[in-house]
């Protein structure tokens, strides 16, 4: 009787978002474990994302669920002990200072190169691809990486700062299609043991280092995917350390998803078991911290475009699993597959956009043009 009871009312909650259970649609949830209403009308959406990876429930269309109850507002409605938790803490706590900086390059992006390398394409380029003219995701992430140079301006000789440079791939683009030389910072060992063999016999120096510590002067910075990591508390000292390092007719790049909303954390599966102590930055958020520090040249979003690289991804590492190493387990892949298709989901619902942000020491002399 009781669980009867929780069943009726998660379907009474659903149906606001045009979802069934146990319906037909490629969108309808089928509850495989008779325990799982109870568990998510008790733990929001910290127990969708869990009991999913528990295999007691399943959508045809995962993404499309996903997208259904966002757009409908069900994690607003939702909210739990979890999520309330995660907001004190962010109030009362830096989750970005100290070893608490390290831990998603850990948890994270030290997962192991063979996951990304099988999920991410011919180039170790872990972010939003640009799709205008590109027809697969390698053009599309080539496509970008020249945006980002294009953007910068970049000429032979240049010297380029990339903070959070990820696997390297950035940093190779701009030194072989441009002829700069660079410095790139990571958290994460893996990262920057690949980056420093991608790179090799360029002038490319790849260092495991928080980009607090950075003191020396670049022509050009950019930084891909890296802000999600910072957290409001430090959005200051980020830009703080941007401009000191960025020559006065210097430029700035900054590729980062953003929120439409002002929060100070992440949703709580997230945190848990993707990206700890991270969060989206808002419009509001950034142009704060940016305020008295840089002069907003261009603002570009094209947060789109992330769902088809979200699709992309999805379907080299669904190909990829049979030969992926036995730690990747079933629970692992249930997990992957609902990051990916949350993500997908709330861009698809427009409530995360991508912005790439070029900014200025004090302004360039007669207006920037942004190349697109």
């Amino acid at each position: 009787m009781g669980q009867d009871r929780f069943r009726t009312r998660l379907q009474s909650l659903l149906a606001d978002a045009g979802v069934r259970i146990d319906g037909d649609r490629p969108w309808d949830m089928r509850i495989l474990d008779p325990g799982v209403p109870a568990r998510l009308l008790a733990g929001g959406s910290l127990a969708l994302g869990e009991t999913y990876m528990d295999g007691g429930w399943e959508a045809g269309s995962l993404d499309a669920f996903l997208q259904r109850l966002l757009e409908a507002g069900l994690d607003r409605r939702v909210v739990r002990l979890a999520d309330v938790r995660l907001a004190l803490l962010a109030r009362l706590v830096n989750l970005q200072a100290g070893r608490r900086s390290l831990a998603v390059g850990e948890r994270h992006y030290d997962l192991g190169n063979d996951l990304y390398a099988a999920m991410l394409g011919r180039r170790l380029v872990y972010s939003c691809g640009y799709w205008r003219e590109a027809a697969d995701l390698d053009a599309a992430q080539e496509a970008k990486l020249d945006l980002c140079c294009r953007k910068l301006g970049l000429r032979e000789g240049m010297r380029l700062l990339d903070i959070g440079c990820g696997w390297g791939e950035m940093l190779r683009f701009a030194a072989e299609r441009y002829g700069v030389s660079g410095v790139g910072v990571t958290i994460s060992r893996e990262q920057a043991a690949h980056a420093r063999e991608l790179c090799a016999g360029l002038p490319v120096e790849i260092r495991v280092q928080d980009y607090r510590g950075l003191d020396e002067r670049f022509d050009r910075i950019v930084s891909i995917g890296m802000f999600e990591h910072v957290g409001v508390r430090n959005y200051a000292t980020y830009f703080d350390v941007a401009r000191r390092c960025l020559a006065p007719d210097g430029l700035f790049l900054l590729h980062t998803i953003g929120a439409n909303t002002s929060r100070t954390h992440t949703d709580p599966w997230i945190a848990k078991y993707i990206f700890p102590n991270s969060m989206l930055p808002s419009a509001a958020q950034i142009t704060r911290a940016l305020e008295g520090r840089f002069v907003i040249e261009d603002w570009h979003n094209f947060g789109a475009d992330y769902d088809r690289t979200l699709q992309a991804w999805r379907d080299n590492i669904e190909q990829a699993w049979p030969r992926l190493p036995a730690r990747y387990d079933e629970r692992f892949r249930r997990m992957w597959r609902y990051y990916l298709a949350g993500s997908m989901a709330c861009f698809r619902a427009r409530l995360i956009q991508l912005w790439q942000i070029v900014l200025s020491p004090g302004g360039v002399p007669g207006g920037y043009v942004a190349p697109r």
